[in-house]
C-alpha cells in the first residue's frame, strides 16, 4: 500500500467515525479500511462515546476488542445504526465489490440490518464501469465441482481461493465455507451477474447493489463524498 493510499483512508475513516453518536450501534466492517476505522473508534470509545459494536468477521472483532469497544451481536441488537466498511471497487452507481478479505457474508448480513451503510474507500476503489478486481462468490465445500462447471459454462472465468500462506488448500471463511473468485475483466451489468448467482451451493456473492448509503473516498488531502445517483 503507497503512503498516499494509506493516508486516503485514514481521512474517509476518520470522516465516518466523526458521524458517530452517543447510544449508537455501529456495525464494525473488514478489512485495511475498516481496521483503520475500528482504531479511530476505539480512541472515541477511551474518550468517553457510549456505543457498541457488531463485527463482520472474527478479524474485526479481535480488533474491537484490542480497541476496547463494547460489542454486541445480532440476536442482541438487530437493528444496526450505522455500519462502517470498505469496498474493493465502487461505482458512481454505489455498486460495490466486497470480500476481498473473505467476509463477504457477514458483511452484507450487517449491512442489511443497517439503517445506513457507509463506505470509506480510497481513491484507487473507484471503477467505472466495476472492474479490476475479482466478484467473490461464497459457496458450500459440498457443492464446489458442480459450480464450478456452472460458472465455467458461463464464461465467468471461476478460480478457487487458495490459502495465502499455503497455496494448497482453499481459504476457509468465517462460517467454513470456501470462495470462489470470478475473474471478470469488468462488470457491464451488475444486476445482470447478481442475477446468474442463485445456484443451490451458493450462499452469498461479493456484489452488493443498492446497499450503500453513500462513500466517503479520501482524494489526496480532501474527502469526496458520493450519494447515490
Amino acid at each position: 500500500m503507497t503512503s498516499s493510499a494509506s493516508n486516503e483512508k485514514h481521512l474517509a475513516a476518520a470522516a465516518a467515525v466523526s458521524m458517530i453518536q452517543d447510544g449508537m450501534v455501529i456495525g464494525l466492517g473488514s478489512g485495511s479500511t475498516s481496521a483503520i476505522a475500528i482504531e479511530l473508534i476505539g480512541e472515541r470509545v477511551r474518550s468517553g462515546l457510549q456505543i457498541v459494536g457488531v463485527p463482520t468477521s472474527t478479524a474485526s472483532e479481535e480488533l474491537a476488542r484490542k480497541a476496547s469497544i463494547p460489542l454486541t451481536t445480532l440476536d442482541e441488537s438487530p437493528e444496526i445504526d450505522i455500519t462502517i466498511d470498505g469496498a474493493d471497487r465502487f461505482n458512481d452507481q454505489l455498486d460495490l465489490i466486497k470480500g476481498g478479505g473473505g467476509a463477504l457474508l457477514r458483511e452484507k448480513i450487517v449491512a442489511a440490518a443497517s439503517k445506513q451503510l457507509t463506505i470509506i474507500t480510497d481513491s484507487q476503489k473507484r471503477s467505472n464501469p466495476l472492474h479490476g478486481f475479482p466478484v467473490p462468490v461464497e459457496v458450500v465445500p459440498f457443492g464446489l465441482k458442480p459450480l464450478m462447471k456452472r460458472f465455467a459454462a458461463l464464461q465467468l472465468s471461476p478460480c478457487l481461493r487458495m490459502q495465502a500462506d499455503d497455496d494448497s488448500k482453499p481459504f476457509v471463511t468465517d462460517e467454513n465455507n470456501f470462495i470462489v473468485d470470478l475473474q471478470l475483466s469488468q462488470i457491464d451489468a451488475p444486476l445482470e451477474l447478481q442475477s446468474l448467482l442463485t445456484f443451490p451451493g451458493i450462499v452469498e456473492h461479493g456484489l452488493f447493489l443498492g446497499m450503500a448509503s453513500f462513500v466517503l473516498m479520501g482524494d489526496g488531502a480532501e474527502v469526496k463524498r458520493f450519494d447515490r445517483n
